[in-house]
């Protein structure tokens, strides 16, 4: 695992941690926050900004920025329709990144297939993760009611292209 999947993992544990609560019933409109917080952070620091991950969940979104040529991430939090100040810089980042133009993803269908084949699992998370090239991986991450957890690819078009236990 190279050092911003570290890094990103260890802050989303954190702000996981800090939310406490059940996402049972709250339902999965949480991937509509995605392209208001990468404009969000875009109006702060400038259209363009390359990204290492963004990961939205029924709570928030949390969002990499890569900075100092990708060698260091800055993460955002994106609440309640309003972007938070960033957490003090990750160090020692590497790993692929994207813009906010490779995001293209369609917000009703992205979930659906996930949601179809799991019917009796929680949808946690859809996380955004830089690819070769600039490209993005769509990653939906669910639990099932006896505690498994999945991580599965989705195309755009939330079409399932490869499931992971984790």
């Amino acid at each position: 695992m190279n050092v911003v999947a570290t890094a990103l993992l260890a802050g989303a544990v954190i702000v996981g941690a800090g939310c406490g609560g059940d996402d049972a019933g709250t339902g999965n409109s949480f991937v509509a926050d995605i392209r208001p917080a990468i404009a969000a952070v875009e109006a702060v620091l400038g259209p363009g900004q390359e990204f290492f991950e963004i990961t939205a969940t029924s709570r928030l979104t949390n969002l990499f920025v890569a900075v100092d040529e990708a060698t260091a991430a800055v993460p955002y939090v994106y609440l309640d329709d309003e972007l938070q100040p960033p957490a003090p810089p990750l160090t020692g980042a590497s790993g692929f990144t994207f813009s906010a133009d490779a995001v293209d993803f369609d917000e009703e269908a992205i979930l659906a297939d996930v949601e179809a084949e799991l019917p009796r699992s929680t949808i946690d998370a859809l996380s955004i993760e830089g690819g070769r090239g600039g490209a993005v991986r769509y990653v939906v991450s669910a639990r099932s009611a006896a505690g498994g957890r999945l991580d599965v690819t989705v195309a755009p078009d939330g079409a399932v292209l490869e499931v992971d236990p984790v």
